[in-house]
């Protein structure tokens, strides 16, 4: 007769080590700050058939002014005053 014994595991945390030469190194997401301090004409327009960055001026014809705060394939997350919205931009 055997006795059957679950794995053992480690007794790491779980979480990636904070000195990994191969991790990306964490960007600040854009906030208001940027948009509110910045001129006119940093400001690009927006048009779906652009392709945006993130932490890119844009400037809205409904929505106004806002900063690109991430990029989800073909939709950029936009913060404007009013809050975030998800907009489309071009791929590739």
């Amino acid at each position: 007769m055997s006795i059957k014994r679950t794995k053992q595991r480690s007794q790491g945390t779980g979480k990636e080590q904070d000195n990994d030469p191969f991790a990306k190194p964490v960007e600040p997401d854009p906030n208001w700050d940027e948009v509110t301090g910045s001129p006119d004409a940093k400001f690009l327009p927006y048009a779906m058939s652009s392709r945006f960055a993130k932490g890119q001026l844009i400037d809205h014809s409904k929505f106004g002014k806002g900063v690109v705060t991430g990029i989800e394939g073909a939709n950029i997350v936009v913060l404007f005053k009013d809050g975030k919205k998800k907009l489309g931009h071009a791929i590739g």
